[in-house]
C-alpha cells in the first residue's frame, strides 16, 4: 500500500514485510504489548482497567517520548486481526471496563478488521477507546466513525516552534485541534454510566518543564471551543525527563509549575 494514513502524508509504499514511510511500519500490524491496564484515567479503567493493545510505531518523534523501544524502533510482533480479535476476546474475559487501541493509526485498516471480526463472534463488547498522540488526519478519523465509543488525544502543543522542536511537527496543533473537532463531533458529548465514561473525548495535557505558558494556552483553546461538559480534560504532570535533553526538558515539572 502507498500509506496516507497520517497527517505527513508520506505516499511510501508499506508492504506486510517492510516499510519506508516516516513510522517506517510495515501493513502487517506490529503489536508490542497487551494487557490490562489500570493506570489510564480513571473514568476508562475504571477498579478493573482497560484492555490496552500497545501498537508498535508512532507519527512523532517527540524528543521526551518514554516508550521509545515501542514507539521509535517499532519494537513487537506481527498480529492478524483475528489473532487481535482473539485477544480482545480474552481481555474482555478478564472484565476489562474498555478497550484501548494506542497509537493504532498506521494499522487502523487491521483494526477495523479485528473489530469486525469480534463483533462476528461476540455480542458483548465494552466501549472502544482510540488512544492517541492527537496527530491525526481527519480523513483516517472518519474510518472510526461509529466504530470507536471514546477517544483519547493528547493536546501536546499550542505553538509551531514547540510542534517542531518537541515532535517533528511544525503543523502539530493546526492537525490536532482539527482532529480533535471531528473525535467530537462524532461522539458527541462526553456520556457516563456509573463512574466510567462510555463515549465521549477525553482531551489529555502533559505539562512540560519551563513551558507553563503552553499549557496555559491549551487549555485556553479547549475553552473557547468546547462548552462546558462537551469534553473532559485530563491535565498531567508526571513529565520524566530522559537521558540526554537539554534544559528545561532535563528536570521534572516543579510544584510552582504544576500550580
Amino acid at each position: 500500500m502507498e500509506c496516507t494514513l497520517c497527517p505527513r502524508h508520506c505516499g511510501a509504499m508499506r508492504t506486510p514485510e517492510a516499510g519506508h514511510g516516516f513510522c517506517r511500519l510495515p501493513e502487517t500490524m506490529l503489536i508490542a504489548r497487551i494487557q490490562p491496564h489500570l493506570w489510564e484515567e480513571p473514568p476508562i479503567s475504571g477498579a478493573r482497567g482497560t484492555g490496552a493493545v500497545f501498537f508498535s510505531g508512532c507519527t512523532l518523534r517527540c524528543a521526551y517520548c518514554q516508550n521509545g523501544d515501542i514507539s521509535h524502533r517499532n519494537q513487537g510482533r506481527p498480529f492478524t486481526p483475528a489473532e487481535l480479535a482473539d485477544a480482545m476476546r480474552r481481555l474482555v474475559d478478564a472484565g476489562m471496563h474498555t478497550l484501548s487501541f494506542i497509537t493504532a493509526t498506521p494499522h487502523v485498516h487491521g483494526v477495523l478488521e479485528a473489530v469486525n471480526l469480534y463483533h462476528q463472534k461476540w455480542d458483548d463488547c465494552p466501549p472502544l477507546v482510540w488512544n492517541t498522540s492527537g496527530y491525526e488526519s481527519v480523513d483516517t478519523l472518519r474510518l472510526l466513525d461509529g466504530v470507536i465509543n471514546v477517544s483519547l488525544p493528547d493536546l501536546k502543543h499550542r505553538s509551531e516552534a514547540m510542534g517542531r522542536l518537541c515532535a517533528k511537527a511544525p503543523d502539530y496543533f493546526a492537525v490536532t485541534s482539527a482532529a480533535i473537532t471531528e473525535m467530537v463531533r462524532q461522539t458527541g458529548p462526553v456520556q457516563w454510566k456509573g463512574e466510567k465514561v462510555v463515549k465521549g473525548v477525553i482531551i489529555r495535557h502533559l505539562i512540560l518543564p519551563g513551558h507553563v505558558e503552553n499549557s496555559l494556552k491549551v487549555l485556553d483553546w479547549i475553552g473557547e471551543h468546547f462548552a462546558p461538559g462537551q469534553v473532559l480534560v485530563s491535565l498531567m504532570r508526571q513529565y520524566t525527563p530522559m537521558p540526554g535533553l537539554p534544559a528545561p526538558f532535563d528536570r521534572p515539572v516543579t510544584d510552582e509549575e504544576d500550580d
